[in-house]
């Protein structure tokens, strides 16, 4: 019985990191996806004020 609650306990732990390192996946991504959004911006902004080329 003991090693059945030692096994217990484990697995909460286990299942407690494993939640935070998915809420943190999932903070990294959102800021990820953020930069991306902000370099598109960026780059469309300099795209823009790039002069026409006259052929």
């Amino acid at each position: 019985m003991a090693k059945l609650i030692a096994l217990c306990q484990t697995l909460r732990e286990e299942n407690m990191q494993m939640r935070q390192e998915v809420t943190r996946l999932h903070q990294e991504s959102q800021s990820l996806k953020l930069n991306m959004t902000q370099a598109s911006v960026q780059l469309e902004r300099l795209l823009t004020a790039l002069p026409d080329e006259e052929a």
